[in-house]
């Protein structure tokens, strides 16, 4: 059996600009953190830049671009304004994500099957110009046949009802909600596509995900920035990574 590969660490970036922007200025530095955590460990840097430029902005894209060196996740709803702009940009990774003006935060997965037609070009062209389309999905067999159908090579699959469920102590619902996400991450990579995951996850969620072998990358922002309000951006990075390598070993545990 093949050695199962360690999990990789993508590391959002957008509430630090949050912050900055709550505020104006040029303080704390999107870019500035995405190159400590760089160096703390993450394999990748993941952003947001929304319609309404809430936190990320333009001119963060184009800085990232230029100064970080590590592949760049470029979280977009499916407009032709931001197709424009990975056009231009050219990142290693778009992740395509259902958007609201009104919502506080991602708040679920998109509907992919519901919007095939729309999104078939715009991942065709991201494919022409070596650009890798993620779709952030539901746990939802329906989305996961759709991601094959529209030749996306990666989904990343949307934690947060688990994560949710676990935060709040509600366990045989998170269970359940695990139990799903299991069944997609298996459904995906027998269909032959690499399975990311994020939303809402911690620590303990981290590393009990990181257990699931398909598992190849989780993306992980605001529990990072929060904690790293008191313990520092490189001690909860090194923690965050321990954490996966622990979930990851117990697989391979089990495995051999």
């Amino acid at each position: 059996m093949a050695e199962l590969r360690q999990v990789r660490l993508g590391v959002n970036i957008d509430h630090v600009a949050t912050l900055r922007n709550a505020r104006g200025g040029a303080h704390p530095d999107p870019v500035r953190a995405a190159k400590a955590a760089v160096a703390a460990g993450a394999d990748g840097i993941t952003f947001h830049l929304r319609e309404d430029r809430r936190h990320i902005r333009d001119e963060d894209v184009r800085r990232l671009k230029e100064e970080v060196a590590v592949p760049l996740n470029f979280e977009m709803a499916a407009t032709d304004e931001m197709v424009k702009i990975v056009l231009h940009s050219r990142p290693h990774a778009a992740c395509i994500v259902p958007e609201r003006r009104e919502e506080r935060t991602t708040e679920g997965g998109l509907d992919a099957a519901g919007q095939h037609n729309h999104l078939a070009p715009i991942v065709a062209r991201f494919s022409d110009a070596g650009i890798r389309t993620s779709l952030f999905v539901a746990a939802d067999a329906r989305q996961i046949e759709t991601a094959a159908r529209l030749r996306a090579p990666v989904v990343e699959i949307h934690t947060g009802a688990w994560c949710e469920a676990v935060a709040n102590g509600e366990m045989k619902e998170a269970d359940t909600e695990f139990e799903r996400i299991r069944s997609a991450v298996r459904q995906a990579a027998q269909l032959g596509i690499e399975v990311h995951a994020g939303h809402g996850l911690d620590y303990a969620t981290a590393e009990t995900i990181s257990a699931l072998p398909e598992i190849a990358e989780l993306n992980i922002g605001h529990f990072i920035v929060g904690e790293a309000v008191f313990a520092g951006l490189h001690e909860v990075i090194s923690t965050f990574r321990a954490a996966m390598n622990r979930g990851r070993a117990s697989a391979a545990g089990r495995a051999a």
